[in-house]
């Protein structure tokens, strides 16, 4: 869907680069073992990736990101132990990442049958392990995060019923909300914009 907001609004796309993360695959299949790896690849590539940023052309296009920067502390959160947890914070803490405050934030919430049904979909071999508990875990902790969320104007989309990627009139709905979301939290109901219609 990044990529489609990206070419819909002229802008830079900002990819979060799973795949280049050695230790993730390590990571679905023993679990907390390779967390600590895991969670540290991503820190240090998203303090490249926002130092690239800084030092690019401050007049560049609009930028579209398909991840939320603080997302890796949720992560981090989740999954490191507490001694884990307290390195993780001391380098974070060293490295100084100072987040930018983005113009708008959506979160794609979806029911944990919906994100296992893609997870399928997707095909890569690794996520196939992931088990609906965890999953479950992780759709509670971005609830919880995204419910006290004030920092920037926040788009929460009920993405269980739509495919925004394959579905030209559901990537439509989408953008004319995206283009029409200027501040504060706003939810849109895909599903229920269509019954009421």
């Amino acid at each position: 869907m990044a990529k489609r907001l990206a070419e819909s609004f002229s802008g830079e796309l900002v990819l979060e680069g799973t795949v280049e993360n050695p230790f993730l695959e390590q990571f679905y299949r023993s679990g907390r073992k390779t967390a600590l790896p895991a969670q540290l690849f991503f820190l240090f590539q998203r303090t490249r990736q926002l130092e690239s940023l800084r030092q690019s052309d401050m007049f560049a296009p609009i930028r579209i990101a398909d991840f939320h920067v603080l997302k890796d502390r949720l992560f981090a959160e989740l999954n490191l132990s507490q001694d884990e947890m307290k390195l993780y914070e001391q380098i974070y803490d060293k490295l100084d990442v100072e987040v930018p405050r983005p113009d708008l934030v959506i979160y794609l919430q979806a029911s944990v049958d919906a994100l296992m049904s893609r997870i399928a979909r997707r095909g890569i071999e690794y996520e196939r392990m992931i088990d609906r508990a965890y999953l479950e875990k992780v759709a509670d902790t971005y609830a919880r995060y995204f419910y006290n969320y004030d920092d920037s104007p926040l788009l929460i989309v009920n993405a269980s019923a739509i495919d925004p990627v394959r579905n030209d009139a559901d990537y439509d709905a989408l953008f004319d909300q995206v283009r029409r979301t200027t501040g504060g939290r706003h939810f849109f109901n895909p599903a229920a914009a269509v019954a009421f219609a």
